[in-house]
């Protein structure tokens, strides 16, 4: 009979796992797409058959908060105490993924946190949370929820979760698996290198190739809603400018070009 104190045998795998090399998107094309709301671009990628972009569930820890930049990913998985469990606290979390794809962060980076939707993992805290700033980190999507959340506001680090917790990452049901890999936030895919878009309703994931094509669609369409605004408060009729009609999209186009040359 084997001895319930001694302990598990360890299976041979090593952690934390990095995925592949990736390339992050340019950064004119996500300066570009700094102009196009998170409504906008789902809007748009739906057109062209990516029905699953927005990221569901997380919301913006502080009002007005926006951000748009490269996705690198961390991966949290369920613990098995023979690979992986939070005994230690921060000591065993600083040789996990956690701390290893801080020192991955480049700027302009979103970093992107598969926790599937847990109440009570903490996945970032304040100190960390700095560091991702001074590495030049610009937002944090995370499908579960955040601690130290009063001092990460100060920071004016834009931050989307589920809630807040006290509890430390590893704390409760999951460990800092893997980065630099695909992972599942809120219901949709977010690959190392997609851009992501967030705002005051939440995230969206544009898939790299498709930032572009999202970009040139998506311009027109926030410049025309720009003038059918000012149509509209001016008392024009809705069904005449939302959406434009052949008529008004000849006006816009007049007003388009006088406000280029006005610039």
């Amino acid at each position: 009979m084997s001895d319930p104190a001694a302990p598990f045998p360890r299976p041979a795998f090593e952690l934390p796992v990095r995925g592949g090399a990736y390339r992050r998107p340019d950064t004119q094309t996500l300066r570009d797409l700094e102009r196009v709301s998170s409504a906008t671009a789902c809007a748009k990628l739906h057109g062209m058959g990516i029905t699953r972009s927005f990221v569901e569930g997380p919301r913006p820890l502080a009002v007005g908060q926006r951000v748009v930049g490269s996705a690198i990913t961390l991966q949290f998985m369920p613990q098995r105490e023979d690979l992986a469990s939070g005994h230690g606290q921060e000591y065993v979390e600083r040789h996990t993924a956690l701390w290893h794809v801080l020192e991955e962060v480049k700027p302009g980076d979103v970093l992107v946190i598969q926790a599937f939707g847990s109440r009570y993992s903490g996945c970032i805290g304040d100190i960390l949370a700095r560091y991702f700033v001074k590495k030049g980190g610009v937002g944090i999507v995370v499908d579960g929820r955040i601690r130290d959340s009063d001092r990460i506001r100060e920071l004016g680090l834009p931050v989307w979760s589920t809630g807040t917790t006290p509890h430390y990452a590893s704390q409760t049901e999951l460990f800092p698996w893997a980065y630099d890999v695909p992972v599942a936030v809120g219901g949709a895919l977010c690959m190392p290198g997609d851009v992501v878009i967030a705002d005051g309703d939440g995230p969206v994931i544009v898939p790299q190739a498709m930032a572009g094509s999202v970009l040139e669609t998506a311009a027109d369409h926030e410049d025309w809603e720009a003038f059918s605004r000012r149509r509209l408060d001016e008392g024009a009729r809705l069904s005449d400018y939302y959406p434009l009609t052949p008529d008004s999209r000849e006006e816009y186009e007049l007003w388009r070009s006088a406000q280029a040359f006005a610039r």
